[in-house]
């Protein structure tokens, strides 16, 4: 069953089920926590200007976050650290904090859509990926504005923690200054060591 077919198959069973959107935010960066987030949206209180959170401005995410929080039947935030990701990888460790913004969910959801092309193995419900899902079910677009959110104000916080990286700007990804920082300033533990450009400083290389 396609992304589309299973679209079509959301439409239908929200009518009687309790549906939850999942997303994650932070599988590329060199620091901080992996973050997810699940929503079950409330029918009888729409909102407007869902999207693929990074589609949006930081403002008008920020905006509808709130929103999301106070229209929501239910939402809840899930995470892996930086310790986490180091031991299991981030395809696992971002799986875990899924699996954690699931079980947080009260009520508990009857299934779960899940962005991407795979879903946590040990789910309280049923559950289904939905390939870009984030720009196409408003569920998933809803828990991907909360994790981006979520994550962005804990990196400016760890900006102030760890100065000289520019975490409040690239929040943490790659960039070129956040690697030459890394080699100015060194690893700090908010950086994953498992991650390429981290483990290539530890080594010297």
């Amino acid at each position: 069953m396609g992304p589309e077919q299973q679209q079509d198959s959301f439409s239908f069973d929200s009518m009687s089920r309790l549906v939850a959107g999942v997303d994650e935010v932070g599988r590329g960066p060199l620091a901080g926590a992996v973050v997810t987030a699940a929503v079950i949206l409330d029918p009888l209180k729409p909102i407007e200007g869902l999207d693929d959170s990074k589609k949006l401005s930081e403002s008008r995410r920020e905006a509808l976050a709130e929103i999301i929080k106070e229209r929501s039947l239910a939402w809840a935030i899930g995470r892996a650290e930086v310790e986490e990701i180091d031991k299991l990888n981030i395809l696992q460790a971002t799986l875990l904090a899924m699996q954690r913004a699931v079980e947080a969910l009260q009520p508990t959801p009857d299934h779960a859509l899940i962005d991407g092309n795979r879903c946590p193995p040990s789910l309280p419900c049923s559950s289904e990926f939905v390939i870009q899902g984030d720009g196409k079910i408003e569920a998933i677009s809803a828990a991907s504005i909360l994790a981006k959110v979520t994550r962005d104000k804990e990196m400016i916080e760890l900006d102030r923690k760890y100065p000289g990286y520019g975490l409040a700007g690239h929040k943490g990804y790659p960039t070129k200054a956040h690697i030459q920082a890394l080699t100015e300033l060194g690893v700090t533990p908010i950086h994953r060591r498992t991650f390429g450009p981290v483990r290539r400083v530890l080594e010297g290389i």
